[in-house]
């Protein structure tokens, strides 16, 4: 058994058996291990995509994929979606090819400091040494990915360590670290902050926007003075209908400002406190008020279903019912496109136990207020901000749970960042349905140019900076180049209609939004 065949087996033995991968000469006997039936392997034609798809992957399964890149150069086409993992608390193994140890000293022109490049975005970080060392180098990868929240493990496999003779080395499964509970004192802390009755905010982030957890919040806000809220991006919420609702931090600081204005106390599980995305002149970075206190009841890596559970318990709600969204009654929208009618149009269209990713500031700004009555789904959102996000995200999720309907909402200069997706879900009969809002512009930069300047109006040659209107891209033609059935709609009932229609795929679809 050679070194990358080791590998493979140690991956799959620690429960990883799905392989993002846009393979290089440096990979091929990776990629001969991959004939493997317990691994599978998904080609993605951009090092973006298979990143972001392992982010997507790992929000709906809770457990890590691998992807494979080649070289450093690989490496780096990828780095932007794992930015946006690690700040979602995703957890990927990266497998990252190298030259053979003896061809390093010759400068070749792939020859790059993989290790410089891997370590800001890496929690675990190791180049293997030998083919006989990878069973337990892999292993730990895989634990170090595993452990809460989930982070980024990279192994860079030189060639001779993945060509070399392993042996048959005994499998290997290391068991990740469980996550502890807040201390008692924190807890009964903050159960005194909650029994004052002043203002208080219960901020969610993480695992506690979802599941057991997030029932646990809506009892303890059942009996207390407090609002539940997350921060404007969240890695993974499920809403909807007779699920307990969460409010959304705003994201212009003045809006938040105001939104967190009266507040004398925030509690924060599994995030920080909320603060501006970017600085701008003469805002605040901290949006909260003077004088309101922080608490934190647990960290990112600790087990907000017990902290939560120890809260409900020292409050003595453990018999009080979450509060229940109510089903909107909002039918399909008529008439013009809008922020508003677009936002109806998806809460009246999705099915239930659908995955909405969203990367859509500007068109989509209503739908996350609109669609709180939507039959229940599950919601992904960029946590890193890094453009290029939802696409392959929604590939992964659709991975991930192929008896669910994804739909993905992005920017039309958003898509064009990592539209490669489109073939990967064509190619895997993947059921996503992506929905391109195509105003022909950077629309939220014209909307932080007036944040950052004032109210200022760009001149001619900023304002061509961020147009995307010569040429203007073709949408349905892009979808269909690339196997993916494609419409353009016009009207609010034409989405409707086409999001509908989208519902009856088997495989992908794609909706320009024609604004």
């Amino acid at each position: 058994m050679n070194g990358a065949e080791t590998l493979i087996d140690t991956l799959v033995g620690n429960g990883v058996d799905l392989c993002f991968a846009n393979p290089g000469t440096s990979e091929m006997h990776f990629l001969a291990a991959l004939e493997n039936p317990r691994m599978r392997s998904v080609l993605c034609l951009f090092e973006g995509v298979a990143t972001g798809a392992a982010d997507g992957w790992y929000r709906m399964k809770n457990s890590p994929a691998c992807t494979l890149l080649h070289l450093g150069p690989g490496l780096a086409n990828g780095l932007a979606n794992l930015h946006n993992a690690r700040k979602a608390g995703s957890g990927i193994v990266n497998i990252v090819g190298e030259h053979s140890t003896s061809h390093l000293q010759y400068d070749a022109p792939l020859t790059s400091d993989i290790e410089g490049l891997a370590r800001p975005m890496s929690r675990w970080l190791r180049r293997t040494d030998s083919a006989q060392s990878l069973a337990t180098d892999a292993a730990m990868a895989v634990a170090a990915a595993r452990a809460k929240p989930g982070g980024i493990a990279t192994l860079i496999l030189p060639g001779e360590t993945s060509w070399g003779e392993a042996g048959n080395p005994q499998p290997l499964v290391i068991q990740p670290s469980i996550p502890r509970a807040p201390s008692a004192d924190r807890i009964e802390h903050i159960a005194r902050v909650l029994r004052l009755g002043e203002p208080t905010l219960i901020i969610l982030g993480g695992a506690a926007t979802r599941g057991r957890a997030l029932e646990l919040a809506g009892s303890v806000a059942a009996g207390s003075a407090c609002r539940l809220a997350t921060q404007f991006f969240s890695a993974r919420i499920e809403r909807g209908a007779g699920r307990v609702p969460l409010e959304r931090i705003p994201y212009a600081v003045p809006a938040a400002v105001a939104f967190l204005r009266g507040f004398k106390h925030l509690i924060t599980v599994e995030t920080g406190e909320p603060i501006a995305f970017f600085s701008y002149p003469d805002q605040p970075s901290v949006l909260k008020q003077a004088g309101c206190m922080v608490h934190n009841l647990t960290h990112i890596d600790e087990d907000s279903v017990a902290g939560l559970e120890m809260l409900r318990d020292a409050l003595g709600h453990h018999k009080l019912a979450p509060p229940r969204q109510a089903r909107s009654k909002e039918g399909p929208p008529q008439g013009a496109l809008s922020p508003a009618s677009i936002a109806h149009a998806i809460s009246a269209a999705l099915p239930e136990n659908a995955i909405l990713v969203d990367e859509s500031l500007t068109t989509g700004r209503e739908t996350m207020g609109l669609t709180a009555g939507a039959a229940p789904h599950d919601v992904l959102q960029n946590m890193g901000g890094s453009i290029g996000f939802s696409t392959p995200a929604a590939t992964g999720a659709a991975l991930a749970c192929p008896d669910r309907r994804v739909f993905c909402m992005v920017g039309d200069g958003s898509a064009m960042y990592t539209i490669q997706s489109l073939w990967t879900q064509a190619r895997e009969s993947l059921n996503v349905t992506t929905i391109v809002f195509a105003n022909n512009a950077y629309q939220i930069l014209r909307n932080e140019f007036a944040s950052m300047k004032k109210g200022g109006t760009p001149g001619p040659q900023a304002l061509t900076m961020m147009s995307l209107e010569n040429p203007r891209i073709d949408w349905v033609a892009m979808g269909k180049s690339m196997g993916v059935p494609a419409v353009a709609v016009s009207s609010a009932e034409e989405y409707y209609e086409s999001l509908m229609a989208s519902r009856g795929e088997t495989g992908p679809m794609l909706i320009e939004v024609r604004l």
